[in-house]
């Protein structure tokens, strides 16, 4: 697999998306739909955020990263930056327009399962400032950008195909329908998403490659992932079986984190698939977005 954005290991990522606090609730079950009480197996706050998660598993694989993030002037501001910063990630931030930062309430099961309930969520940043100039530094040198879906990504998503970059996404549970997602759905030139909402995939990836990205993959889950480029095709491998779950959050992100370490590597798309597949089982063994030391 080749692409113009493979270097050494020190290339330089720009990360640009989410970075929230979380409070995370563990549970025998996921609540019923009714009124009732349930009681907490655990519970516990941490840093959370597809882009924070990304950000900070690649800094654990030894990557140069630049996250920029909206964080408000709230007490929970200097505790996402604190978390970020301390696996060395360099934090570039807008300020939120109503001062308050990112917020999760995640309810999980014991079999994975999840309820991701936004406390708080940031709105349009004008793009403008010295924040942005130095954003747009930042954009400028980066080897390799990933945007992540939010509102106040767009700006850096029309900046990076204004200069003519390359642009990782990451789709998620798209369904193939919502028109929030078709911004990223163009720009990317590297396209990750999930099946969970999209039975018709196989197709959506090709029509992707029609439309000139260069990378698509698609992940399902305990049940694998699928790649598809113009040149190798398609190219599936199977997930990791992990009999000690501990916390499914970030596993994607981890996924996405191990595959474009890989990537960059110059490993062939099967050992990125699985150096990915690898990477997201180490998450979800650990309570936090990044692997246990």
């Amino acid at each position: 697999m080749t692409d113009e954005t493979m270097t050494d290991g020190a290339t330089s990522i720009l990360v640009a998306g989410p970075a929230s606090w979380n409070t995370l609730v563990h549970l025998d079950e996921l609540p019923e739909p009714s009124p009732h009480t349930v009681f907490a197996r655990a519970h516990h706050e941490a840093v959370g955020g597809t882009s924070a998660g990304k950000a900070l598993n690649l800094a654990r694989l030894g990557r140069d990263v630049t996250l920029r993030t909206v964080l408000g002037t709230d007490e929970y501001a200097p505790r996402v930056r604190a978390a970020l910063e301390a696996e060395g990630v360099r934090v570039l931030t807008e300020q939120a327009p109503d001062g308050r930062t990112e917020r999760h309430l995640n309810l999980m099961d014991a079999r994975g399962g999840r309820i991701s309930v936004y406390l708080e969520a940031p709105d349009e940043v004008p793009a403008a400032g010295a924040a942005w100039d130095r954003t747009l530094d930042a954009l400028r040198a980066a080897a390799v950008v990933v945007v992540d879906l939010a509102v106040a990504s767009l700006p850096m998503l029309e900046a990076a195909k204004g200069l003519g970059r390359d642009v990782w996404v990451d789709l998620h549970d798209y369904d193939g329908a919502d028109p929030f997602h078709q911004p990223w759905v163009d720009a990317g030139t590297h396209v990750f998403l999930s099946s969970d909402r999209m039975p018709f995939w196989r197709a959506f990836m090709a029509s992707r490659l029609e439309a000139g990205a260069r990378l698509v993959v698609c992940t399902h889950g305990a049940d694998g992932a699928t790649a598809l480029t113009p040149t190798d095709g398609f190219v599936e491998v199977d997930a990791e079986k992990v009999d000690d779950v501990v916390d499914t959050n970030g596993a994607g992100d981890g996924f996405f984190s191990g595959f474009l370490d890989a990537h960059l590597r110059g490993l062939s798309l099967d050992d990125a698939l699985r150096a990915g597949a690898a990477h997201a089982a180490q998450v979800v063994r650990s309570p936090d977005l990044v692997p246990a030391r």
